[in-house]
């Protein structure tokens, strides 16, 4: 039975049931220190979409299907799946012999549970179930999985949505998902209760969190399970978080900065590991109301006019980002989809000519001959030197007259300003764990409904390209798929709704004690570490 469609997407691929119970841990195992530089947002598996939240939640969570650390689709709590008879129904086959880390035994209730929770409106998942009609139990460990129509690629779209306990969840009041933006809790919020190799012992918000290995995990001898204890320590700070690494404080940090990378890698205990991330920074306008809230101008929307677009993207000198911020550490890209993604082209990437005095002249025949004013919304702690990205580009934008005021804030609170529609010009970063364009097009583009477009803060609206966007889901044609989606990529382009920066490199410093390649949604899953003898 066939169960990984990757295949079918050449640019998809970058590549027993319970077992030994009671067995003892390995002589070997030990404790890993593992620092980068912002926490969890929540322990809620459906409450956000965002890398540093799902990193923590793999540890202690699982999906049906699972993205190994080349990236592969692997099976998970699923072990296979194929679509049926009916091209609109996938049949999942479940893991037997899984229990929860209280004990419960996992079945498929607890799949249907969760699915429909994530389908939930306070959920960030629910734009990838937004082809879903249904989740229906067959058995104990048999799902089906019913789409609008035929979905060829809807396993793609199953990698974070994550399984919780169904008795465990409605006993503790967290039938439903967080409601993050509106700044709501639930029990589910700071405690945990999954089927994964780690359970949290301890946890501490942005502070320190501890994970003990899972003695009763199914993966014994299917993965190394060489580390018996995380200890998780958010530093914000690049020079305390490098510190740290060469003191020996933490053994591993996701985000060596860059200016930091030559020290890393020359000390004789350390290593620095590198690989092209599947993630773009970009900035998004608001285009679509008639008047912003944070700007100068009175009356009117500077960038609901596609030139004023156009001018602020080749305002922003990319190469100089580039060098000089990024110390040679990203790609400068035109778009705001990464090489890895299904509908990437050569064409697509290339970013516009930097041209400050093409600029300025679209600026004045859009009616801005002296510029304007506006803030810009920045996180401080999420990306790879993301607040000195915005301060170089208000200092470009400056030079065309548009007068920027940086605001920076942690992530915790500028998702909230995109996600509740109150930031009109933002930095945002976007990885795409389904590796294909409809991803990206159903939360950054679609028109924000109750299912889709979460994430689109351009306020863009166009009810024939939802359409497009929406018929992907179920087109089976490939060939036919990837034209609309070259043709949906045309009109984000040529509308200019984000003006894309750069794809993220990412740089893992690591003790050489411990061998664990990077894994390119910057996912390290601690299962499958081993430690050097």
């Amino acid at each position: 039975m066939k169960h990984n469609i990757n295949t079918m997407l050449g640019a998809c691929a970058i590549g027993t049931t319970a077992m030994l119970i009671g067995m003892a841990v390995p002589a070997d195992a030990e404790t890993i220190r593992w620092a980068r530089k912002a926490d969890s947002l929540t322990l809620d598996p459906h409450a956000q979409n965002e890398g540093p939240t799902h990193t923590l939640t793999h540890q202690i969570y699982e999906p049906l299907l699972h993205r190994d650390m080349s990236a592969k689709i692997v099976p998970a709590l699923a072990q296979s799946w194929a679509p049926t008879k009916d091209p609109t129904i996938w049949e999942f086959k479940l893991r037997k012999g899984v229990t929860f880390h209280d004990g419960a035994t996992f079945t498929a209730d607890d799949v249907v549970f969760s699915f429909k929770r994530a389908m939930k409106q306070t959920s960030a998942m629910k734009e990838l179930l937004a082809s879903v009609t249904d989740i229906i139990k067959i058995d104990d460990h048999t799902v089906h999985i019913k789409t609008k129509g035929a979905n060829p690629l809807l396993p793609n779209n199953l990698t974070n949505l994550f399984v919780m306990d169904e008795g465990w969840s409605k006993k503790n009041g967290a039938a439903d998902p967080q409601d993050f933006e509106n700044g709501k809790n639930n029990h589910a919020v700071t405690n945990a209760n999954g089927t994964g190799a780690y359970m949290i012992t301890s946890r501490a918000p942005d502070a320190k969190t501890v994970l003990k290995a899972n003695p009763k995990y199914w993966g014994r001898g299917k993965f190394p399970l060489e580390v018996t204890e995380i200890v998780y320590t958010p530093i914000k700070s690049p020079a305390t978080r490098v510190a740290a690494l060469l003191s020996g404080e933490v053994d591993i940090i996701q985000d060596v900065p860059v200016q930091d990378l030559r020290r890393v890698a020359s000390d004789a205990k350390l290593k620095v590991v590198k690989a092209a991330q599947n993630r773009t920074i970009f900035f998004g306008m608001n285009v679509g109301d008639a008047d912003l809230k944070s700007d100068n101008v009175e009356g009117k929307n500077p960038l609901a006019d596609v030139r004023v677009r156009q001018a602020i993207n080749i305002a922003i000198n990319r190469p100089a980002i580039q060098k000089v911020v990024m110390r040679g550490q990203s790609a400068p890209t035109g778009v705001i989809m990464p090489p890895f993604v299904n509908g990437w082209t050569k064409a697509l990437d290339g970013h516009p000519k930097y041209d400050v005095n093409k600029a300025k002249a679209l600026l004045k025949e859009a009616g801005y001959a002296n510029g304007f004013g506006i803030t810009l919304n920045c996180p401080n702690n999420r990306y790879i030197n993301d607040e000195a990205i915005c301060q170089a580009a208000a200092a470009m934008l400056g030079r065309i007259g548009i007068k920027v005021t940086l605001d920076a804030k942690p992530k915790a609170q500028h998702f909230p300003l995109i996600k509740k529609k109150e930031t009109d010009f933002y930095l945002l970063g976007w990885g795409v764990p389904t590796f294909d364009s409809e991803y990206i097009f159903n939360y950054l583009v679609h028109s924000t409904t109750d299912k889709l477009g979460s994430w689109n803060g351009t306020r863009f609206s166009n009810a024939d390209l939802d359409k497009k966007i929406e018929g992907l889901a179920s087109e089976t044609n490939l060939d036919k798929r990837n034209k609309v989606i070259a043709e949906i990529w045309a009109v984000v382009q040529k509308e200019v709704l984000y003006a894309a920066i750069h794809n993220q490199v990412l740089n893992w410093g690591m003790t050489k004690r411990i061998n664990f390649p990077v894994q390119p949604e910057d996912q390290p899953h601690f299962k499958y570490l081993k430690f050097n003898k």
